[in-house]
């Protein structure tokens, strides 16, 4: 798995899953679970998505 996520993505999706997680634990809506999902690709950095749909928002490497 080549990393695929990369900077501001990679922020951005760890921020909106802990805040979706946190949500649920406190006692949100069931749904707000799904917050496992953009937290977990933006901590490994590799998005399955990307990967199906050819898309990559980590810098070339020189």
């Amino acid at each position: 798995m080549a990393a695929n996520v990369g900077g501001i993505d990679k922020i951005l999706r760890i921020v909106a899953g802990a805040g979706l997680v946190g949500w649920a634990a406190m006692g949100g809506p069931v749904w707000a679970w799904i917050g496992v999902v953009p937290l977990a690709t933006g901590v490994m950095g590799w998005c399955p998505a990307y990967t199906l749909f050819g898309m990559n928002t980590c810098p070339m490497k020189k």
